[in-house]
């Protein structure tokens, strides 16, 4: 199905993320032929826990703050440690598996960012640089 960076099935130009000896890709703009690797992923994804450290420490100091705060502060540091957990994976099938926790944890710490931002706790400006 895949031949280089280019799909097959669908045309488009993909970006292939090496993992060790497993690979996986993501559709892309044509223009995107970047290899992303394990360590870069891990470099980006620390910078992100930090990043959400730090918007953690800069809310309000009331209940609804903390409490959105806190959910966000675990699932968005958990970005990076479980990432590390991907790149130690023994299998396939636990490659996978830890690669959807991942995935998991993104979504939910956009959720956070996204209830802090609607409710009016954090300005939109304020989440643009995570």
């Amino acid at each position: 199905m895949w031949e280089g960076d280019f799909c097959l099935r669908t045309r488009k130009r993909v970006a292939i993320f090496e993992f060790t000896h497993f690979r996986i890709a993501e559709l892309r703009s044509p223009e995107y032929h970047a290899i992303v690797t394990p360590e870069e992923l891990k470099s980006r994804t620390k910078v992100f826990a930090l990043q959400v450290i730090r918007v953690f420490k800069a809310l309000p100091r009331n209940e609804e703050a903390r409490t959105l705060g806190k959910q966000m502060l675990r699932s968005g540091t958990s970005v990076a440690a479980n990432y590390r957990a991907v790149c130690r994976s023994r299998s396939k099938a636990e490659f996978l598996a830890r690669l959807g926790v991942v995935v998991e944890e993104i979504d939910e710490t956009v959720l956070w960012l996204e209830l802090l931002a609607d409710s009016e706790i954090v300005s939109r400006e304020r989440l643009k640089e995570l």
